[in-house]
C-alpha cells in the first residue's frame, strides 16, 4: 500500500488515528504506541513530521516519487517550490494589507474612492506578480524534467492530482 494511502484507508476504516506511522511515514524511531503511553511525541496536534502541514516537503516527496526524480533534479526543485512558498507568502502578507486599508477606508468618516482604487490596483499587482512567478517557475521546472517525466507531469496536471 502506498504511504500516502494508507491515512485514508485507516480514517474510512477505523483504524486508530496514527496506527500507520511505523510505515515509513514521519521521524524514525516514532511509534504511536509510545505516545500514546505517554513517551516522547509530538505534541496534541499530532505528529509534524519536521514541518509545518502545506510545508514544502510534501510536495516535494510526492513529485520526486511520481516522477522518479534522481538527487539533483530534487534538489532544484526544492528551490524552485521554495521560491513559490515565499511569493505565495507575500501575495497573502499584500492580500491582507489591502484588505486593511480597504476596512479602514469603511471605519473612517467619509468613504475615499480615489484609496479604494489604489488598494484594488495594489491587489491586482500583487495577483499579477503571483501569476508571473508561477509561470516562470513551470517553466524552470519544465527545463528541469525529461520528456518521460514532463509526460508524467502533464497527467498529473490533467487527472487534478497536482495544481499550480
Amino acid at each position: 500500500m502506498h504511504p500516502g494511502f494508507m491515512s485514508w484507508w485507516a480514517r474510512h476504516h477505523g483504524a486508530p488515528r496514527y496506527a500507520y506511522s511505523h510505515a515509513g511515514c514521519g521521524p524514525a524511531g516514532y511509534s504511536a504506541h509510545r505516545r500514546h503511553e505517554g513517551g516522547e511525541g509530538f505534541g496534541d496536534e499530532g505528529p509534524s513530521f519536521g514541518g509545518s502541514t502545506f510545508g514544502v516537503r510534501r510536495p516535494l516527496r510526492f513529485l520526486a516519487y511520481k516522477l522518479d526524480l534522481d538527487e539533483g533534479q530534487t534538489e532544484q526543485l526544492a528551490a524552485i517550490l521554495d521560491d513559490l512558498k515565499t511569493e505565495r507568502a507575500q501575495a497573502a502578507v499584500d492580500h491582507r494589507r489591502m484588505t486593511a486599508a480597504l476596512a479602514d477606508l469603511f471605519g473612517a468618516g467619509a468613504f475615499d474612492a480615489a484609496k479604494a482604487a489604489e488598494a484594488a490596483k495594489a491587489r491586482v499587482a500583487a495577483a499579477e506578480r503571483l501569476a508571473g512567478m508561477q509561470a516562470k517557475a513551470l517553466g524552470r521546472v519544465h527545463a528541469l524534467l525529461d520528456e518521460e517525466q514532463r509526460k508524467t507531469f502533464a497527467y498529473l496536471l490533467r487527472t487534478g492530482v497536482l495544481a499550480v
